[in-house]
């Protein structure tokens, strides 16, 4: 799996818009983010985020997506994955793995598009 389109990925957290090229495998994304202390593994499960390193849930306003990465297969669409990079209210780092496109879990982005949308309005109201 190749990396065919990735928004704006990163060397370190700190340099969000910088365009790192040789992170173009999931597993070598996923390498470089848990060396930067994004450790926990979470997944939806119950409309929440569920961190199955300690446990924990989640609500959508006690979640900020950091980055993400999106992974095009190079013939197969099915191997298209999105890797969400997150941070939660309570200091947790982690990820959040999905496939991308037809094979997505509907609960997966219905969740993370609360988040985008909480976000949107916090950044707004930041602004103000």
């Amino acid at each position: 799996m190749q990396t065919q389109n990735i928004n704006k990925t990163t060397e370190t957290m700190e340099k969000p818009h910088e365009i790192v090229p040789f992170m173009n495998t999931l597993t070598s994304v996923v390498n470089k983010v848990v060396k930067d202390g994004y450790t926990h593994s979470f997944k939806i499960e119950d409309k929440k985020l569920l961190s199955s390193t300690n446990d924990q849930s989640y609500e959508p306003d006690e979640v900020k997506i950091v980055n993400f990465y999106r992974f095009e297969g190079q013939s197969d669409p099915g191997d298209n994955a999105i890797m969400y990079v997150i941070e939660t209210t309570d200091g947790s780092k982690g990820t959040l793995i999905d496939a991308y496109g037809a094979y997505a879990d509907e609960g997966v982005n219905k969740f993370m598009d609360q988040v985008e949308e909480i976000n949107k309005k916090a950044q707004k109201k930041d602004k103000e």
